[in-house]
């Protein structure tokens, strides 16, 4: 089973949007921890259905380099994004975990993704379900077998 980490902050809406997808396409064949920057972020994501979850900098670092996949908006690599709740080690953790890593083209930061499309959240997690999550999934089973 493969073991996804969705990483959010603030309010926790970005995560759990995410979870709610994975879940509704993979079921139980995935397991999702949810990481959240706060309580208030993993709370949510914990409603959206992770197996588990944490809160905080040492939660962040001590778990990134034990799972397979990390998804979240590319703030989670950038030291003080998310109005500062993204520490420094808490990027270094993420950018340095040996796990693939899939970053939404999503940043309130004043950061401009060249060449990265301007779809809504919803679409934006459907097409990495459909073009990415399910090449890693099918991948993950074929390896497990």
């Amino acid at each position: 089973m493969i073991c996804i980490c969705v990483i959010d902050g603030q309010g926790g809406g970005i995560g759990s949007t995410i979870i709610r997808k994975v879940k509704e396409v993979f079921e139980e064949t995935v397991e999702i921890v949810a990481l959240g920057t706060n309580a208030i972020a993993t709370a949510q994501m914990l409603k959206a259905k992770a197996n588990r979850g944490a809160s905080g900098e040492n939660a962040i670092v001590q778990t990134v380099g034990r799972v397979d996949l990390i998804i979240g908006p590319l703030g989670i690599v950038m030291a003080n994004a998310m109005m500062g709740e993204v520490t420094p080690k808490m990027a270094e953790a993420v950018s340095s975990s040996p796990a693939k890593k899939l970053l939404l083209p999503l940043t309130q930061e004043n950061v401009q993704i060249v060449g990265a499309s301007v779809l809504p959240l919803p679409r934006l997690i459907e097409a990495m379900i459909e073009k990415d999550l399910t090449d890693i999934h099918e991948g993950a089973e074929k390896h497990h077998v």
